[in-house]
């Protein structure tokens, strides 16, 4: 059995941290955050130079436990996000393995400088872990929305960009960030998320996407909570007609460029969703490619240039026409396109 569906789970005898709504599909408790903690808290009792620092943020990033387990590898600064990158490059620097866990809108736009130089730069090995990102603090607005932080590290030399799709993929992502040697950004959003995987036994490579499904209609390629949306709209699409492939794009740098000119040649047509700006973010970076190589019609769907709407994750996704109905509508209008050429 193949580690994810295309069908939504249903719930099974003595599954764990999910419940059902009305139509009995899986519904994830555990958000990714928690499994965070928990895969530090595995790895710190085997490896004591992992360190993890917080900014007054042990209760949003879910990490009361490591903290009350590992008192003498757990670090709070308080408010103070420039002060956090450098103390975590500082810990680096002597051979420690420092994870920073911080709200991601305040962590790479205060810390923007540090993260340039002591992170980026030195070439420390710090894992910058962004939690609530994206619109996760939906009512609070736009000064707690983190929707430049893609665009902001890309532009950056020599961090990795990771965004988990599930707790599963979660697991998998912090275990390949503690073996890499060198800067990590991870991105995590803040409530649980529909399962996209059914389980962790799979080979989770970073810089290498994942298709989801197969098809030769177009190409979604997306990352993080947008992934499950993408896999819903593509069984809409299916019967509409529309045979569409869905990649899982979650190292978004260094981007899988190969799996990118690959979908352009096979499917002529490609779609982006991302929780972020589509300035200078995730759709941008895949237009860098395809238009450099493989030129094909393409749509970017994000957050426009515009202070983003308050309102609950799936209100602000169905409010930018994020949702599977309206991506049906717009995987049609690409094939249109695509068939006439333009």
């Amino acid at each position: 059995m193949a580690p994810w569906s295309y069908e939504r789970r249903r719930v099974q005898e003595g599954l764990c941290g999910t419940g059902q709504d009305a139509g009995g599909a899986v519904m994830n408790k555990i958000h990714n955050r928690q499994v965070v903690c928990e895969t530090l808290m595995e790895l710190a009792k085997e490896d004591r130079d992992i360190v993890v620092l917080c900014s007054d943020s042990r209760g949003s990033a879910s990490m009361k436990p490591f903290a009350e387990k590992y008192p003498g590898q757990f670090i709070e600064v308080g408010i103070a996000e420039q002060n956090i990158v450098g103390i975590a490059a500082g810990l680096a620097a002597s051979g420690k393995k420092p994870f920073v866990a911080s709200l991601a809108c305040f962590l790479t736009a205060r810390a923007a400088e540090q993260i340039k130089v002591d992170v980026s730069y030195s070439k420390t090995n710090v894992k910058l872990l962004g939690i609530s990102a994206g619109i996760s603090y939906g009512a609070l607005g736009m000064s707690h929305h983190s929707l430049q932080d893609i665009a902001l590290i890309r532009a950056i030399p020599n961090i990795l960009i990771v965004v988990p799709a599930d707790r599963f993929e979660t697991r998998l992502a912090t275990e390949a960030a503690a073996r890499y040697d060198g800067p990590v950004y991870m991105r995590l959003g803040r409530n649980p998320v529909e399962d996209v995987y059914t389980s962790s036994d799979y080979e989770f490579q970073l810089g290498r996407a994942i298709t989801m499904r197969d098809g030769d209609s177009l190409s979604i390629i997306t990352f993080g909570e947008t992934v499950r949306i993408a896999l819903d709209a593509a069984e809409l699409m299916a019967a509409r007609g529309i045979n569409c492939r869905v990649i899982n794009m979650h190292t978004i740098k260094p981007l899988d460029e190969e799996c990118i000119i690959r979908a352009a040649k096979e499917t002529g047509a490609i779609l982006t969703i991302e929780e972020h700006s589509i300035l200078g973010g995730f759709g941008a970076a895949v237009a860098e490619v395809v238009v450099q190589n493989y030129p094909v019609s393409m749509k970017i769907m994000g957050i426009p240039d515009e202070p983003a709407v308050p309102g609950k994750s799936k209100e602000v996704f169905a409010y930018y026409g994020i949702s599977p109905e309206n991506l049906c509508d717009e995987a049609e209008k690409l094939i249109k396109k695509k068939k006439a050429g333009e």
